[in-house]
Formats: structure tokens, sequence, C-alpha cells
């Protein structure tokens, strides 16, 4: 009796032994399946197919860009959130816009005064050509050459006594 125990014991543990291989086994098939192998089967590839689902997909990227570019240039609303309900992005957008206008007005101050500077440069180099072309009479009656003097000259304004004294 012992012996028929002792054999059923070592039966029952073979059994579950390879029960366990068993089931390691198809674990590690099961695992092996659900990744994919890029190589298995890349040399049956029809290239004819692959070109006519990257066209079929580039007129897809083709349509939807297209469908919200005009979405975006004719019903913006639809897309865009409505700025004026977000409060600091509504003030912010008060505040850079009068910067702008702020800065659009001291570009035209600034070409105010551009424009006087223009016109007596302009005067300056008609003073100074009509200069140059007598100079250059007296040149050739003399014909000793002159070295010009080269690079740009800074005016400076005289500082009279009475505007120093405040």
């Amino acid at each position: 009796m012992m012996s028929q125990k002792a054999s059923l014991a070592v039966v029952v543990l073979l059994a579950v032994a390879a029960a366990t291989v068993t089931a390691q086994r198809r674990r590690a098939q099961t695992a092996n399946a659900d990744e994919w192998n890029y190589r298995d089967g890349s040399d049956r590839v029809s290239m004819r197919g692959v070109a006519n689902l990257t066209q079929i997909l580039d007129n897809w990227r083709f349509d939807i860009l297209n469908q919200m570019k005009g979405l975006l240039q004719n019903d913006h609303q639809s897309l865009l959130p409505d700025y004026a309900r977000i409060q600091p992005l509504s003030e912010a957008l008060g505040d850079l816009y009068k910067e702008f206008n702020a800065l659009k007005a001291h570009l035209g101050e600034l070409t105010e005064k551009f424009t006087a500077m223009e016109t007596f440069m302009d005067e300056v180099k008609a003073s100074r050509g009509s200069g140059q072309a007598q100079t250059q009479a007296r040149d050739q009656a003399s014909s000793v050459p002159v070295p010009r003097q080269t690079g740009r000259r800074v005016m400076k304004k005289k500082i009279t006594p009475a505007a120093t004294t405040s």
C-alpha cells in the first residue's frame, strides 16, 4: 500500500511538473506572438501597395489641412475660444493695442523730426556741391591737387552763455 501511495505521489508530481512546463512554453509563445517582428514577410511586401498607401495618407493630410485652413479663414469663431470671456487675456490684448498705438504715434513724431533733418542735410549737400564746383574750377586753374577729407563730420551746436544760466 505504501509503495502504491509513493508511486501515485510520483505520478501526480510528474503530472504537475509536465503541466507547469507546458504552461511556461505556451506563455513564452504568446509573449512572442504579441510582439510584431517587422522583418517577417518584408521580402513579400508590395512596394506598389506601400506607395498607394503613402499617397492616400498624403491626400488625407492635404484635405484635413485645407479644411482647417478654410475654417480658420471663414469661420474662426467655431475653432477659437471667445477671448473676450477670458478677462486677463482681454486686458493684456487691450494693453498691447494701446502700446502699439503709442509706438505708432511716436514713430510719426520721429518721422517729422527726421524730415526737418533731411531737409537740412539736402541743403548742406547742395551748398557743398556748389562749393565743390567753385573749388574744382580753382583747382584746374592752379592745378594743385587738394586732398579731400573723408569720413563723417560731426556738427555740434554752439552753446550761448544765456542758455547755460538757468
